[in-house]
């Protein structure tokens, strides 16, 4: 069955239909891993759009259902240069053409995506609209022009309850915008007691876990859509030790006064150069991101950069300098990915010990005898 994928400019790629049958609109960016789709597929951060991969083969090794971070995929549509319908695999449970099918996503094949690639590079990220139908260029612009384009998808990815990851050690709360699974594995392998709390969650039921520190998670969308989040940020700041990542870390600089604006095409992929100010060292980071902290407005706050991305000079990361908090637009938790920034979630477990010893007032069992007490 054929398949069209239409740009806002105009550009009309015409190829093969796979996944489910429909139509779909939606935001349409590219990741440049060669490996990873599932995992691609499965980042809550995508939400509402429509996502290009550039390396040509896709589905070689099959679904698994271990690889997922998350629930389910938010993505509206896929596109492939060639998908692969037998994969092969020990580990392949179904075909990346059965997933699609399965969530409702529409998915089109056997068109240019190098050239896709490089008319995003050259104009920057384009809305678009995918069907498997078989309208009339004019009827899907028009359809394309009547849309309305997604805004808040954090409240469509975060969770809707409080969870928990049970370990011995620090009690991390993770505030979900679109969190990755990736964020709790982590954590839970260095032994921390992971609560994950919905977006909307106060601080003041925040307070009432009497957590250790606060992971603040990744997530899709514009952070200015998010304005109570910022504010939940801005009553926590200075109370306890502070991570966040990618969509976190633009909420962070948002409460700490800075700004935050559109980049051109975005950052998504596992091969992003990212380096360290204070060692001069580079790492290779994983990143998914259409956004960015505005350096210019870094001056008058309290924040310190302390990563840049190699290829553009963007920030890829902030501390404050009075409070424990610090930041990184990238993700430690790759998946897919490089793993040489795991050390970061090391460094707020160190953060978190030096603060409890500088405040034992404001330890986890600090806290709960002085709310008993508070409470008799």
């Amino acid at each position: 069955m054929q398949a069209k994928l239409l740009l806002e400019d105009g550009t009309l790629f015409t190829g093969r239909s796979f996944g489910a049958e429909g139509e779909t609109t939606g935001e349409v960016v590219f990741n440049t891993g060669i490996t990873g789709y599932q995992e691609v597929l499965s980042d809550p951060s995508y939400c509402g759009q429509i996502v290009t991969m550039t390396y040509p083969l896709i589905g070689n090794y099959g679904i698994n259902r271990d690889d997922f971070e998350s629930v389910r995929p938010y993505i509206n549509g896929f596109v492939v240069r060639r998908h692969e319908p037998v994969p092969s695999n020990w580990r392949a449970q179904y075909t990346i053409d059965e997933l699609l099918r399965e969530h409702g996503i529409i998915g089109i094949s056997d068109i240019d995506t190098r050239m896709l690639t490089r008319r995003i590079r050259h104009q920057g990220t384009m809305r678009g609209i995918l069907t498997s139908g078989s309208l009339s260029t004019e009827e899907l612009m028009e359809r394309l022009n009547s849309s309305v384009s997604a805004t808040n998808q954090v409240s469509h990815t975060s969770t809707s309850h409080i969870y928990t990851s049970p370990g011995p050690k620090e009690r991390i709360v993770l505030i979900d915008y679109g969190a990755k699974t990736g964020i709790v594995r982590e954590l839970s392998q260095r032994g921390c007691d992971v609560v994950v709390v919905p977006q909307d969650t106060t601080a003041e039921q925040i307070r009432r876990l009497h957590p250790d520190g606060i992971q603040l998670s990744n997530g899709p969308g514009d952070p200015k859509d998010v304005p109570a989040a910022v504010k939940v940020i801005e009553e926590l700041l200075g109370e306890y030790p502070i991570f966040g990542i990618c969509l976190g870390h633009q909420l962070f600089a948002l409460a700490c006064g800075a700004d935050t604006d559109k980049l051109k095409f975005g950052h998504r992929g596992g091969n992003h150069p990212v380096k360290d100010l204070q060692t001069g060292r580079c790492y290779i980071t994983s990143q998914n991101h259409g956004y960015t902290v505005k350096e210019a407005s870094i001056e008058g706050t309290e924040l310190e950069v302390t990563h840049i991305n190699n290829n553009d000079k963007t920030i890829e990361g902030l501390k404050h300098k009075t409070y424990p908090a610090f930041s990184v637009q990238y993700h430690p938790e790759a998946a897919p990915g490089p793993f040489d920034n795991g050390y970061l979630f090391d460094q707020f477990l160190t953060m978190i010990r030096e603060y409890k010893e500088q405040h034992p007032q404001k330890t986890r069992q600090a806290e709960m005898m002085a709310a008993v007490k508070g409470a008799n």
